[in-house]
């Protein structure tokens, strides 16, 4: 289980961008953390990992702290080193079990070009093959979907099901809600920088009806106002 326990962050010592949250993970599952912009989705994910500090609360795996040697995690915004090829960027994970050659069949990658040749699209694959290298038991993926053509975005889902089911735990953001209730065991929904609740795979029909209408009724009438002519 990974638990976190009244995490409070804020940057400016006032404003809270998480406030008291608190959430528990079941392992070996696959979890959708949705929100709106602005609700805390990315900061969540930063400070699990480590890269964001909290001002206050807990975060646990199986009773101990969790670190970064549980977790790999794939940043919205990629960083590569200049002049570099992919392959030579690849070898910075060590895994000798990894058969990348093998594994760039799914991805297609011209693995000993310059990265800075690569397309975005290209950028996220390389760094989606980077995550997978380092095999962690935790895997946080933010935007994982973002300027990847249909067939990859089909061919990532098909991952992390089998990875699921190999013991790993999974947590993942997404603007695209369908890619959530397509994939996910468990979807939180955060809000001001709390979670405002969760649900199972029973419940994501009635979960997607009720946020897509929340939405529609909040913004129709200015939709209607504007549009009236």
């Amino acid at each position: 289980m990974i638990s976190i326990k009244g995490l409070t962050i804020s940057y400016d010592g006032k404003s809270k961008v998480i406030d008291s949250l608190n959430l528990s993970l079941v392992r070996n599952s696959i979890h959708g953390i949705v929100g709106l912009n602005g609700a805390g989705k990315t900061t969540l994910l930063n400070t699990i990992y480590g890269l964001t500090k909290r001002n206050s609360g807990e975060i646990s795996l199986d009773g101990r702290n969790i670190n970064k040697n549980d977790i790999s995690y794939l940043v919205t915004e990629n960083f590569f080193y200049s002049s570099i090829t992919a392959r030579e960027h690849l070898s910075l994970f060590k895994n000798p079990q990894f058969n990348l050659d093998k594994w760039n069949e799914l991805f297609s990658l011209p693995l000993d070009n310059i990265i800075d040749s690569y397309s975005t699209g290209m950028k996220k694959k390389l760094a989606l093959l980077s995550v997978l290298k380092q095999d962690k038991s935790i895997m946080i993926l933010d935007e994982p979907f973002n300027g990847l053509d249909i067939e990859t975005c089909r061919i990532i889902r098909s991952i992390l099901l089998r990875l699921k089911d190999n013991g790993m735990t999974i947590i993942l953001t997404s603007h695209i809600i369908e890619t959530l209730t397509n994939l996910c065991d468990y979807i939180h929904y955060l809000e001001n920088g709390r979670i405002k609740y969760s649900i199972d795979k029973l419940d994501f029909s009635e979960f997607e009806r009720k946020l897509f209408e929340s939405i529609e009724n909040k913004n129709g009438y200015l939709i209607t106002e504007l549009l009236n002519k």
